[in-house]
């Protein structure tokens, strides 16, 4: 794993972190009603990313 592997994990997981609270947000206030299955697929997508990452 190099440097940019390692930065991008790092990157990743701030991402997850700050979707996650923005998550349970939405989820508490829904004021749009496309804000939980957009931040569910983004959450989603992070969360692929990461694993392939951490596999190579």
């Amino acid at each position: 794993m190099d440097k940019k592997e390692k930065k991008r994990i790092e990157v990743l997981q701030q991402k997850i972190a700050k979707l996650q609270q923005q998550l349970a947000g939405a989820r508490k206030q829904p004021d749009d009603p496309a804000d939980v299955p957009r931040i569910e697929k983004e959450l989603a997508a992070a969360h692929a990313e990461l694993s392939t990452l951490k596999k190579s």
